[in-house]
């Protein structure tokens, strides 16, 4: 008889190689997700930071006498407005004080943004149910997206820095000035993923990391403008990375503790992370409230309900901010006034007429766009949100033609979009008012309206996209005020043909109440605006639903 053979040995499973195990797929998955926008706000921060310090000499550096530096430094309406004016008469302290503020906003904002995107956002759609089913826990995940995102502002500082060497600036004040920027958007990271760990949707996690970022905004404006108070500083990221004083002292123990913030809250986060369920926030919300049956009459109606929320939220934000730039007004103007040589290096920028009260209306009117432009390419990317999230599938189900819905929620996004032009209009009349200078309401309200193309470009090329490319719904939507406003400085300062600057809708829009309304280029834009619309519909309508 033969000896029974031996049983074959248990199956081994071969050992993850580096680099391909689930929690590497899972970093992966979070890169694919992000390195568009990362890879744009890297190239603006970069390219706007060498522009400036490239075309330092021959714009302003010889320019600007001892006289006028000391001028500027003391006005409290610059210093509210723009920061601390720090080592002007060097190249790289005038780039730091002339794009720090906007490139901080750019990266704090992108970061707020992605960051509830791919963590508390995907969560809501229920995509992390089976990815979280296997064996990567809800804290590792959320540690590897939020590392994914928190990796770009850390890329966009590096190449700020590397920009203003390649321009010549001194190394200590560059790398500290790209280590400011760079912290400003790994904090505003933290605090949205805390956010989105503490509360139970991604409009509440992403609107209350706004509410923070601007809190820090408002304090550094509060801190530079009032002696006073310049203590807020120190209780603020950008007023931290200001206190830096790069290309003058060259401190680093500001952003010391900036980091040491941004460590805590990050920890906070990891934390909050480990303690929750999935599809649950620490925050508690009841699930029940009273039956509220307002304006659910129509599918116009449901729109506009879906809307307020939100148009309320950037009302006021807009509107505090407004109301402090009328509050400056008398200041800024005076100050214009008394130093011609700035108001004519504001006019090389794009910004001309400053030194008089409309003038000075008329261009915050204009820089209005841009906020009211993203907040319309928003409300329709929210339309794309809701057919990923699977919320659209049954309702189309019925008898509901999509050009209706598409209609309506475009007639509550322009809806918010002119309450954001009254607000303003009223903001900055009423600022204007308590500070002892003349502006009409009437003229605000002028201002504010004529700025309403601009937006309303936004609307159309996010509904082109989200007719026929609704993953990047939001992005394509912003681009004619971003991008519009992007290139038309970027044009002014280095004094591009005028084909250039043709291309930005900025370039067209006439400084109202300053001036009469352009009415040939505000119907141009108009048509532009109705025939991407019209586009994006006929998309619409064509293609399967997304999920």
């Amino acid at each position: 008889m033969n000896a029974p053979s031996a049983a074959p040995p248990p199956p081994r499973h071969p050992s993850p190689q580096p680099g391909r195990g689930p929690a590497a797929a899972v970093t992966r998955l979070a890169a694919s997700q992000v390195w568009r926008g990362a890879t744009v706000v890297t190239v603006l921060s970069a390219g706007m930071t060498a522009v400036v310090a490239g075309t330092y000499r021959g714009t302003v550096g010889d320019a600007l006498d001892r006289r006028a530096l000391l001028a500027l430094a003391g006005n409290p309406a610059v210093r509210t407005m723009f920061g601390e004016p720090v080592a002007l008469d060097t190249a790289g302290g005038f780039t730091a004080w002339r794009t720090g503020t906007f490139l901080a906003v750019l990266l704090g904002v992108w970061g707020i943004l992605a960051t509830t995107r791919i963590t508390r956002g995907e969560e809501d759609t229920g995509r992390w149910a089976l990815l979280l089913a296997g064996r990567v826990s809800l804290r590792a995940s959320v540690v590897r997206h939020v590392a994914v995102v928190a990796a770009a502002p850390l890329v966009a500082g590096a190449a700020v820095s590397a920009a203003l060497l390649v321009s010549g600036t001194p190394a200590a004040g560059a790398a500290l000035y790209g280590a400011g920027l760079a912290l400003i958007g790994l904090f505003a990271v933290a605090v949205a993923a805390l956010c989105a760990q503490l509360l139970p949707s991604r409009g509440t996690a992403a609107g209350t990391a706004v509410v923070v970022f601007a809190a820090g905004l408002l304090m550094r404006m509060l801190g530079d403008g009032t002696h006073a108070l310049a203590w807020l500083r120190w209780l603020s990221p950008f007023g931290l990375a200001a206190l830096t004083r790069p290309f003058d002292a060259d401190r680093p123990a500001p952003l010391a503790v900036l980091a040491t913030a941004t460590a805590l809250v990050l920890a906070a986060a990891v934390t909050a992370a480990a303690r929750r369920d999935l599809d649950a926030g620490l925050v508690r919300v009841s699930d029940s409230r009273p039956a509220r049956l307002a304006l659910l009459g129509s599918v116009t109606a449901f729109a506009m309900r879906r809307a307020w929320p939100s148009t309320a939220a950037w009302a006021a934000v807009i509107g505090g901010f407004v109301g402090l730039l009328g509050c400056v007004a008398a200041s800024m103007t005076a100050f214009l006034r008394g130093n011609p040589r700035f108001a004519e290096l504001a006019a090389q920028a794009g910004f001309a007429g400053l030194d008089s009260v409309t003038g000075y209306a008329a261009t915050m009117f204009a820089l209005l766009a841009v906020p009211a432009g993203v907040f319309a390419a928003v409300r329709v990317g929210a339309i794309a949100e809701d057919e990923r999230a699977r919320r659209l599938t049954l309702l189309y189900a019925g008898p509901l033609p999509r050009a209706r819905l598409l209609a309506a929620e475009t007639a509550a996004a322009v809806a918010g979009v002119l309450a954001l032009a009254v607000v303003a209009a009223t903001a900055i009349w009423a600022g204007a008012a308590a500070s002892a200078t003349r502006l009409r309401l009437l003229d605000a309200l002028a201002g504010t309206v004529n700025t309403l193309p601009i937006a309303l470009l936004c609307l159309g090329a996010g509904v082109a996209a989200l007719g026929w490319r609704p993953r990047v719904t939001v992005g394509v939507g912003t681009v004619p005020a971003v991008g519009g406003f992007v290139l038309k400085v970027v044009a002014d300062s280095v004094d591009a043909p005028g084909w250039v600057a043709a291309g930005s809708p900025f370039q067209h829009l006439a400084l109202v109440p300053q001036v009469p309304v352009d009415w040939t280029s505000t119907s141009v834009m108009l048509t532009v605006a109705a025939v991407l619309w019209l586009l994006g519909a006929a998309g619409y309508q064509r293609r399967d639903l997304g999920g």
